[in-house]
């Protein structure tokens, strides 16, 4: 692309960015890619260059991945709840595995009719690839309950002696941290507000927020009622399935708008430039 192009997109990306930020009155960030390692730093200096110059106490983040590291998940949250109040996350198109982990750390999550979030299968290095834990593990207790009814065939019994046991419990470790910032997120930032229950009026208890967030967790993490990692979860599944609270924007003509506009621009732009990661804000284009 010729710099006068690159110059030409960047302007009219600001310029839909900012209209966001001034419908939200908050500060906008938009981020492409998986959730690596490498990028908590970056994210730290991105979140501070923000905040030199203040709009809000509010941001909201717009989030387009494929999932990653739940440990790099949680330093981003403690990144950005250093230095804002209220957390909103936007998904447009889909914010997978890490990236549902990551919604759930905000106030609100908004969505349209054609978005999705993910199962909350943990990725973990296995040596050579990320790989979804829950997979593994619940093929691990395919075994077990199959050598418990002594119809475990020769080829399995090689599997499960084969398993790497230190491996297997960097995935139950995995699991568990997923299981334990959501229950935490949950209760002290989406249920924050939640104080009587809507069919009787009663007040809600810190007991049945934690219990929610339980019930939340383990139905996002249940590999048998989803069968696949990949699986793109909605509305629809996200409030009667799950019984989660989204701030779906399908009707809502002029904010739908704002945001294709400003994310359906941007998405093909960081495409084209084949760009694995890819944040902007109005401070900063990485």
């Amino acid at each position: 692309m010729t710099p006068i192009f690159d110059k030409t997109i960047s302007e009219i990306l600001i310029e839909r960015l900012i209209a966001l930020e001034n419908h939200f009155n908050a500060d906008v960030l938009f981020y492409f890619g998986e959730i690596r390692e490498s990028v908590d730093m970056l994210f730290r200096d991105v979140i501070e260059e923000l905040r030199d110059k203040p709009k809000s106490n509010t941001i909201c983040i717009i989030l387009n991945t494929p999932g990653g590291s739940a440990e790099t998940v949680e330093k981003l949250v403690r990144i950005i709840r250093h230095h804002y109040k209220e957390v909103y996350f936007i998904v447009p198109d889909a914010a997978y595995s890490a990236g549902t982990i990551f919604c759930m750390s905000g106030d609100k999550i908004f969505m349209d009719y054609s978005s999705a979030l993910g199962p909350i299968d943990p990725q973990v290095f296995n040596g050579k690839n990320w790989v979804p834990a829950l997979g593994y593990l619940d093929k691990v207790d395919e075994l077990i309950e199959k050598s418990r009814n002594n119809t475990m065939t020769a080829a399995e019994l090689i599997m499960l002696k084969e398993l790497d046991l230190a491996l297997l419990r960097r995935y139950e470790q995995a699991r568990e941290l997923t299981i334990d910032l959501l229950k935490g997120w949950l209760v002290k930032y989406k249920f924050k507000n939640w104080h009587t229950h809507s069919s009787t009026g009663e007040a809600v208890t810190e007991d049945q927020k934690e219990n929610r967030a339980r019930e939340v967790a383990t139905c996002l993490g249940d590999n048998k009622m989803w069968h696949s990692h990949g699986r793109p979860i909605g509305i629809i599944e996200l409030t009667d399935t799950v019984k989660l609270k989204i701030e779906d924007y399908s009707l809502d003509s002029n904010l739908k708008k704002l945001i294709r506009d400003y994310n359906d621009l941007i998405c093909q732009y960081v495409r084209r430039t084949n760009s694995p990661i890819f944040i902007h804000t109005r401070e900063t284009i990485i």
